[in-house]
């Protein structure tokens, strides 16, 4: 029964629901900015009606089948608790219906944490908020970049598995935040790679 919640998990994440609204209003995301599949290259294209609708359906992918395995007797203690909450996030990041070429999963990572435990969900928005404050402020108000942007989304998971380990949370939560952490680093991975060649290059 685990499998098959790891498989159904799996398949939510994998709905690009973002790229496809955009095909529905006659747009490719792919060939939106950066060509990310995702409710915020939605949004800039198509305005905030797509883009609140490419959030909340890319967030309910994510927060869905983890709800409703926790709801059905699964539990955070549990080492099965791993591959069904990473599924959505996989899925998304490697959609089949995409080619294995999926988006970011900011948004679905969001979901999946918000149905694993909402505290972590609002202390990884406390924390991007926060870091997002503070490189404007050191950018003097300007919007960041989106290679700082990216390694503000994986430091600030970074932040949130160590807030979990302090708290005390059990492994298989640990082994999701590692997990994510690692999906993260891979999808911003360009990113990260302007950001860490941009620090070399600082005085």
């Amino acid at each position: 029964m685990n499998a098959i919640w790891t498989i159904v998990s799996f398949l939510s994440g994998a709905c690009m629901f973002s790229y496809w609204l955009g095909r529905l209003a006659r747009t490719n995301l792919r060939t939106v900015g950066d060509g990310n599949p995702g409710a915020r290259n939605l949004w800039a294209s198509r305005g905030y009606r797509f883009g609140l609708a490419g959030v909340a359906l890319d967030f309910a992918k994510g927060y869905l089948p983890v709800w409703l395995y926790l709801a059905g007797g699964g539990e955070t203690t549990s080492v099965w608790f791993v591959p069904v909450a990473l599924a959505p996030i996989v899925g998304h990041a490697f959609s089949p219906f995409l080619g294995f070429r999926g988006g970011k999963a900011i948004a679905v990572t969001f979901g999946v944490w918000s149905a694993a435990s909402f505290a972590a969900s609002l202390v990884y928005a406390v924390v991007l908020a926060v870091m997002l404050l503070a490189g404007r402020a050191l950018n003097k108000g300007q919007p960041v970049s989106s290679a700082a942007d990216g390694a503000q989304v994986v430091g600030g998971l970074l932040l949130l598995i160590i807030f979990l380990a302090v708290r005390g949370d059990p492994a298989p939560v640990l082994g999701l935040g590692f997990g994510n952490l690692a999906l993260l680093a891979y999808t911003h991975r360009r990113e990260l790679r302007r950001a860490f060649a941009g620090a070399g290059r600082a005085p």
